[in-house]
């Protein structure tokens, strides 16, 4: 998928997933729009400790926590851009000491299914002191296994609605 030239925040060689799914793009889009899911599919957070009412609007904010207890770190993530007609949206992930990561979510209908597309980078801090090719292998992986669980979410929502 190309990038959109109007788009104000470049990912261009960042850390690139794809993954297909047979829900619908509308189901997938609901999913990452309600923020209350976003420790069931993002690896690494562990819980959600509150959504702003306005999520997913630009500039709302989704506090989480990361890690694994007793070694649990507080922090958030907010809503840079976001175009739901396009069901494209850009999350900036804060992730301290590490820094925080911009990650682009583009939800498309194809002949095959539902195509999702992550792409993420380091945009500040410690994270982006590692070079770019180490950075993406960890990135690759994680985010494979965050479409992955984002995936079956909708799934199980798609399959629960026709019953």
């Amino acid at each position: 998928m190309g990038h959109d030239a109007a788009m104000t925040h470049d990912l261009s060689g960042s850390a690139t997933v794809r993954w297909t799914t047979t829900a619908s793009p509308e189901r997938v889009w609901s999913v990452i729009e309600d923020g209350w899911t976003y420790a069931a599919w993002v690896v690494g957070a562990s819980r959600v400790r509150s959504v702003d009412a306005s999520w997913p609007a630009e500039g709302s904010d989704l506090h989480h926590s990361v890690g694994v207890w007793p070694l649990v770190r507080d922090d958030r993530t907010s809503v840079v851009e976001i175009d739901p007609s396009r069901m494209r949206i850009v999350l900036r992930a804060r992730v301290r000491p590490f820094g925080t990561q911009l990650v682009e979510i583009e939800v498309a209908r194809r002949t095959e299914g539902t195509m999702v597309t992550m792409r993420e980078d380091a945009s500040g801090g410690l994270a982006g002191l590692v070079p770019r090719p180490v950075r993406q292998v960890g990135l690759t992986a994680r985010n494979r296994e965050a479409l992955h669980r984002l995936c079956l979410l909708a799934e199980r929502e798609t399959h629960v609605e026709e019953v």
